[in-house]
C-alpha cells in the first residue's frame, strides 16, 4: 500500500528519511554515535583514567591536566595519522563550552571511531566546577 502525504508534509518527510539514510551504521547495525557525558561522569573517569583525552578548542584557552593530545576540532579528520589505530579505543573530546566538542565528535564517528565521548561543558563547566585548566604554553 502506497502512503499519501499532503504536499505540506513532503519537506518533513524528505528530511527524516535522509537523517535515517545518511546516519552512520556500526558493524552491530546500530548508528554510530557519541555520548556526551556529565561534569560528575568525566571527573570519575579522570580518576582511572583509560582513554585519549583531547582538547579540540581553537584559538588555544588552556586544557584539563590529563590530556594527551590538542587538535584542533576541524582537523580531526585530516590528521588521524595522530590518532590511535584501534578504531574501539576509547575517545574523549572537549573544548571550551561544546560546539567544538561537539564537530570533533562527529568527524571521530566519521573516521569510524566506536567508543567516542564527548564532556559536553567543556573547560567552563570544569572551572565552574572547580577544577583547575594548565597551560603548557605559558608554563
Amino acid at each position: 500500500m502506497l502512503l499519501k502525504f499532503s504536499p505540506k508534509r513532503w519537506p518533513a518527510v524528505l528530511i527524516i528519511t535522509l537523517i535515517a539514510v545518511l546516519q552512520p551504521v556500526g558493524a552491530d547495525g546500530q548508528s554510530a554515535q557519541y555520548r556526551n557525558i556529565s561534569f560528575s561522569e568525566f571527573s570519575h573517569w579522570l580518576a582511572d583514567k583509560d582513554f585519549l583525552l583531547i582538547n579540540v578548542h581553537v584559538p588555544y584557552q588552556g586544557e584539563i591536566a590529563g590530556t594527551d593530545l590538542l587538535l584542533p576540532y576541524y582537523l580531526v579528520a585530516r590528521q588521524e595519522e595522530k590518532l590511535p589505530a584501534d578504531k574501539d579505543a576509547k575517545l574523549v573530546v572537549y573544548c571550551l563550552t561544546g560546539p567544538m566538542g561537539h564537530a570533533a565528535a562527529e568527524s571521530l564517528v566519521q573516521l569510524g571511531y566506536t567508543r567516542v565521548y564527548h564532556y559536553a561543558g567543556g573547560m567552563r563547566d570544569w572551572v565552574r566546577n572547580g577544577g583547575a585548566l594548565i597551560d603548557r604554553k605559558n608554563p
